[in-house]
């Protein structure tokens, strides 16, 4: 083995180790907080206060003549339950280990796939897939992403009127928290980092049409094995047949199966 080769494996694995070790610290000194949340997390008073603050900003978004429509308010208020709501089953799925969020990449990208999901990326096309189960009227759904193309770029899905576009929304953040969802307003945000993110908007519309019937473990992208950092689409029967599409069909038939048949367990 060339040694350059040998000595970027034993730097994987020597960092992994070192995160590992990090995790059971983390694991002992931070038992609850750390990680996912509980199951009963957006059900909490806090929570509930979160989830009704969220469904007014989202209302504030929309024209006058629409924000006192029972319909549109229904639409937001539902909008902000389940991004509160999925953004606790996701995290779940994913078990998260360490805080902060980044420093569970480690464990996604780790040669021996300790953690298989939870990059942000991952959160957020999660949460695109949860938001699209409704047909929406009075919104729609896009993606942004902050320092794009370099290390620290970050991936976000974000709620706008329809009709109206980026910066005008509100951006849904699942991974900074390990599933406690963070919301920002364009006025938060404001930051030449940021900027819209149509083409990956456009992909997941096509993946997830609204009111589809994907199940909550279902993944738009798969690790195709080839590398550590090579996703495929599951469409495809290179991520369908590779390791971790076949982990997702088997989670998504035993979650089925489980719930009766319901789509999601929130």
């Amino acid at each position: 083995m060339p040694r350059s080769r040998s000595t970027s494996i034993e730097s994987n694995i020597t960092a992994t180790l070192a995160t590992l070790s990090i995790a059971l610290a983390t694991a002992v000194l931070l038992p609850s907080c750390q990680r996912a949340p509980m199951v009963n997390y957006a059900l909490t008073e806090q929570v509930v206060q979160r989830r009704s603050i969220l469904a007014g900003q989202l209302e504030e978004l929309l024209p006058l003549e629409q924000r006192k429509l029972p319909e549109a308010k229904a639409e937001a208020r539902w909008l902000a339950d389940t991004a509160y709501k999925a953004s606790v089953s996701i995290s779940r799925l994913n078990q998260p280990l360490l805080w902060p969020a980044w420093m569970n990449n480690r464990l996604v990208n780790a040669p021996f796939n300790i953690r298989e999901r939870g990059l942000c990326w991952h959160y957020q096309h999660d949460l695109y897939r949860e938001l699209r189960r409704r047909k929406l009227q009075f919104f729609s759904l896009g993606c942004c992403v902050r320092d794009k193309g370099r290390g620290s770029e970050h991936n976000c899905v974000y709620v706008t009127a329809k009709g109206s576009s980026w910066p005008a929304a509100i951006t849904l953040d699942a991974w900074r928290k390990n599933g406690r969802l963070v919301a920002y307003t364009a006025a938060e945000l404001a930051d030449e980092k940021w900027e819209d993110s149509p083409d990956m908007a456009n992909q997941l519309s096509l993946i997830y049409p609204e009111q589809h019937t994907y199940p909550l473990e279902h993944w738009a992208m798969v690790k195709s094995g080839k590398k550590w950092n090579d996703y495929v689409p599951t469409w495809l029967d290179s991520g369908r047949y590779s390791r971790q599409g076949k982990i997702m069909y088997a989670n998504m038939y035993r979650a089925l199966r489980a719930r009766g048949g319901k789509l999601t367990d929130y």
